[in-house]
C-alpha cells in the first residue's frame, strides 16, 4: 500500500468519525428516548394485566366470501331449502340460499355466532372466547380444505341400521361405517349375556386411503346408510363431482358369514392413479364368555394364515408380535369357542399383527389388533372384497363354510380348533368328530353321547385290550420259572446267560414282553386324541349332566377362593368331582393291573404305578367335565374288560398250551436270531475285556 492509499483512509477515518460526533443526541434527546422506553414497557405491561387493550385479529371481507364458497363447495346441501352446512371440528357454518351465513363456532366452552365473527361484534365476550373463535374458524375451514370432500362428512348424528338372520344380529353404525356390533343370537356367556363377538365397547376397524396431501381414515367419517333390500345396507360417502366411496354388507340366511364389499365411482378425482394400496386396522379388546377364565386364556390367540396354506398363530399365554412379511389369506381373532375371521378375496399384502395378554381386567381376556396393507386402485369399482365369520368354533360348520364359499380354495379354518398334532388331528376328524356328530343328530344328552362314544372306542380297541390282556397272563405264568432262572444265573457276571435263557424261555412258551406294551401304546393316540378334542367341541358348551352343569367346564362340587401356593394354575379353586372318579377308578385300574403283571422286582416302581394316578387329580381338576367323564368311564369299561378276560380266559388251558408249544420245535424269526447275535458279540467282548483285566492284574 502506497503513501497516497494511507492518507486518504486516514482522511476518510476522521471524516466519519467527525460525522459522528456533530450528530451525537444530546443530554436531553437521551433522556426523551429514555422516556419513550419506559412508557412503552408500561404500556406492554398493562396489555398483559388487562386483555381489553388487546387488538382482535378479525375476519377480512375476502375471508367472508372465501367462507362462503368453501360451504358451498364442501358442505351438504339440502335441495328443498337450498340451505347448505359444512361441520367439522368446533365449526358448524351454514349458509342460506340468499348467501347469508350462519352458524357458530365452539371457543372456551362457548358458542360464538358465525354472524358475529364475520362483522367483528365481539364486544360482549372476553378477548381470549373472542380470539380463540377466530382462530377455531380458521382451523376448521382449513381443515375442510385439506379433506376437500370428505369434510362433509366428518361430523353428524350417530345412527345405526340392523341386519337379522337366523344366527346373526348385526348393528351397522353410520360413524365409521362398521359392524358396530355383532350378536349370536343361539349363545349366551357364563353371565347369561348373548354373546357378542364384536361391540363398539371393544371393536373398532376401518380404511385408511391416501391422497396427494392427506390420509382418509374411514373411522372419522359419518356414511350415509342406504338400505338396498332385506339383507344388504350400503354405507356411503358422497364426495362431490360425483365421487363416491362405500362399503356394502350383505348378511345372507342361515349363515354365519357377511359379505362386505368396498364400492367406489370416481374416486381418480381424489386418489392419485399413483397410490396402489390402502391400509386396515382392526382393534378388538377380546371379551371373556367362558366361567374358566384360565382354560379360555390358553384356548385363545390370533390365527392366520398364509396364501400357501399355512396356518399360525400368536402365543396364547404371553404377548406377542409379528411382523408380517407375506401375503395373508385370512386373520382371525379367536376365542376358546368362538371367532371372528376376515378372509380376503384376494389377500392381505403385509403388516403387523400383535396380542396382549389382559391380567388386571376380570372381564377380558386379550387386546388384539391387525394393520395390513390390501391392494388398491382408484380406478376400480370393487377394489377390495371380504367375508366375515363371526360364529362358533364347530368343525363341521367351518368345514362346510370352506366348501361353499372358497370351493377351490382350502382356506383351513377348521385349524382354529386347536386337535393336537396330525395324527391326533386324524384320529379326530377321521373317527371321534363323524360318530359324535352322527349320534348328536338323534341324541339330544351328551352325557349319553359321550357313554356311547366311549362304548364304540372301546369295542374298536378291545383287540388290543384282550392282546394286552393274554400277554400279562403268559408272563404271570412265567413269573416262576424267570424267577429261577435269576436264582440259577446270579449277578452282572451271569448277566447274558440270564437273559439268553430268559429269552429262550419266553420263545417256548411263545410269549413276548414287549407284546402287552405294544397294544396299550396303539391306544394311546386314541386317548390323546379324546384330551384334545373334548376341551374344543362347542357341542358340549352349556350341556349339561348330572351334577355338572357344563360338560364344557369344570364340574365343581367344592370352591374356594384362596390361591393354593404352585398349583392353583393347574388344579384350580375347586374339587372336580368327575376328575376325582376318574382319580379313583384309576387307582383301582392301576392295582387290578399290577396284580395281572408279574413282579418286577422294584419295590419304588410299584408307588410309581399309584402316585401317576394322583397326578392326573391334579392335571385334569381344571379341565372339561365331559374329558373327565369319559377318562372315567373308560377306565371303568376297561375294568370291567379285564375281569371278563379274567373270568372267560382259563388260566390252566393257557399253560397247558404254552407247554404244548415248548415242545414244538421253534423256527427262529429274523428279530429273534438277530437279537442272539447281538447277544453273543456282546458276551464275547464281555469276555475280552475280562481277560484284558485279568492281564493288567
Amino acid at each position: 500500500m502506497d503513501k497516497n492509499s494511507i492518507t486518504g483512509l486516514l482522511l476518510m477515518g476522521l471524516v466519519i468519525f467527525g460525522f459522528m460526533y456533530l450528530n451525537r443526541p444530546s443530554a436531553e434527546e437521551l433522556e426523551r428516548q429514555r422516556q419513550e422506553r419506559e412508557q412503552m414497557e408500561a404500556a406492554e405491561k398493562q396489555k398483559a394485566s388487562d386483555p381489553g387493550l388487546l387488538t382482535l385479529d378479525s375476519i377480512t371481507p375476502s375471508e367472508v366470501s372465501a367462507i362462503a364458497a368453501t360451504v358451498r363447495e364442501l358442505g351438504k346441501t339440502d335441495t328443498v331449502t337450498g340451505l347448505s352446512t359444512l361441520a367439522v371440528a368446533d365449526v358448524d357454518i351454514t349458509l342460506a340460499a340468499d348467501g347469508t351465513l350462519g352458524g357458530y363456532v365452539e371457543a372456551s366452552g362457548q358458542k360464538v355466532p358465525v354472524a358475529s365473527i364475520i362483522s367483528n361484534d365481539l364486544s360482549s365476550l372476553s378477548r381470549s372466547v373472542a380470539s380463540n373463535a377466530v382462530k377455531n374458524l380458521r382451523d376448521g375451514l382449513a381443515t375442510a380444505a385439506r379433506y376437500r370432500g370428505f369434510a362433509r362428512h366428518l361430523s353428524g348424528d350417530s345412527t345405526t341400521v340392523t341386519l337379522e338372520n337366523k344366527y346373526l344380529s348385526l348393528e351397522l353404525s353410520n360413524k365409521g361405517g362398521v359392524i358396530s356390533r355383532a350378536t349370536l343370537r343361539d349363545y349366551n356367556s357364563y353371565d347369561s349375556a348373548k354373546i357378542e363377538l364384536l361391540s363398539p365397547e371393544t371393536d373398532t376397524y376401518g380404511f385408511t386411503l391416501t391422497s396427494a396431501t392427506q390420509r382418509f381414515d374411514t373411522r372419522e367419517f359419518y356414511f350415509t346408510p342406504v338400505v338396498e333390500n332385506d339383507s344388504t345396507v350400503l354405507m356411503q360417502l358422497s364426495l362431490g363431482d360425483g365421487a363416491q366411496w362405500g362399503i356394502r354388507y350383505t348378511l345372507p340366511s342361515d349363515s354365519y358369514l357377511v359379505n362386505i364389499d368396498v364400492v367406489q365411482a370416481g374416486m381418480q378425482s381424489i386418489i392419485p392413479s399413483s397410490v396402489a394400496s390402502m391400509d386396515f386396522s382392526w382393534d378388538q379388546k377380546m371379551r371373556r364368555n367362558e366361567a374358566g377364565r384360565v382354560f379360555e386364556e390358553r384356548n385363545s390367540a390370533l390365527y392366520y394364515m398364509f396364501i400357501d396354506g399355512d396356518v399360525d398363530n400368536l402365543s396364547e399365554g404371553s404377548d406377542d408380535n409379528e411382523d408380517i412379511n407375506q401375503r395373508l389369506k385370512w386373520v382371525g381373532f379367536k376365542n376358546q369357542f368362538f371367532s371372528a375371521v376376515l378372509m380376503a378375496r384376494t389377500n392381505f399384502s403385509a403388516g403387523n399383527l400383535d396380542s396382549k395378554v389382559i391380567k388386571e381386567n376380570p372381564d377380558f381376556i386379550k387386546q388384539m389388533s391387525m394393520d395390513m396393507t390390501l391392494e388398491y386402485s382408484a380406478g376400480l369399482e370393487n377394489p377390495a372384497s371380504f367375508v366375515m365369520f363371526l360364529g362358533p368354533n364347530s368343525y363341521p360348520l367351518m368345514s362346510g363354510i370352506e366348501k361353499n364359499i372358497f370351493p377351490e380354495e382350502n382356506m383351513h379354518l377348521n385349524k382354529l380348533i386347536p386337535l393336537g398334532w396330525p395324527i391326533f388331528r386324524w384320529i379326530s376328524t377321521l373317527i371321534i368328530i363323524p360318530v359324535f356328530t352322527f349320534l348328536g343328530s338323534f341324541i339330544s344328552n351328551y352325557g349319553i353321547i359321550i357313554l356311547l362314544l366311549t362304548v364304540f372306542i372301546k369295542l374298536i380297541l378291545f383287540p388290543f385290550t384282550y392282546k394286552s390282556y393274554m400277554s400279562m397272563a403268559k408272563m404271570r405264568l412265567l413269573a416262576p420259572e424267570i424267577k429261577a432262572l435269576n436264582e440259577k444265573y446270579p449277578g452282572n457276571e451271569n448277566a447274558m446267560k440270564r437273559q439268553q435263557e430268559t429269552m429262550a424261555l419266553y420263545s417256548r412258551a411263545g410269549a413276548n414282553p414287549l407284546s402287552g406294551c405294544l397294544p396299550m401304546l396303539l391306544q394311546m393316540p386314541v386317548l390323546v386324541a379324546m384330551f384334545w378334542f373334548f376341551p374344543s367341541a362347542i357341542e358340549l358348551r352349556g350341556e349339561s349332566f348330572l351334577w355338572a352343569k357344563d360338560l364344557s367346564a369344570p364340574d365343581a362340587i367344592i370352591s374356594w377362593t384362596t390361591n393354593i401356593p404352585f398349583i392353583s394354575s393347574t388344579f384350580g379353586n375347586h374339587i372336580s368331582l368327575f376328575c376325582l372318579l376318574m382319580t379313583v377308578t384309576n387307582i383301582i385300574y392301576t392295582r387290578i393291573n399290577m396284580q395281572n403283571q408279574a413282579s418286577s422286582g422294584m419295590p419304588g416302581m410299584k408307588w410309581m404305578m399309584y402316585l401317576m394316578p394322583v397326578m392326573f387329580l391334579f392335571i385334569f381338576n381344571n379341565y372339561a367335565a365331559g374329558l373327565s367323564y369319559y377318562y372315567f368311564l373308560s377306565l371303568l369299561i376297561t375294568i370291567v374288560q379285564t375281569y371278563a378276560c379274567r373270568k372267560f380266559v382259563s388260566e390252566e388251558k393257557m399253560r397247558a398250551k404254552m407247554a404244548e408249544s415248548a415242545k414244538k420245535p421253534k423256527k427262529k424269526s429274523g428279530f429273534m436270531a438277530r437279537l442272539e447275535e447281538a447277544q453273543r458279540r456282546q458276551q464275547a467282548i464281555l469276555r475280552e475285556q475280562q481277560k484284558q483285566q485279568q492281564k493288567r492284574r
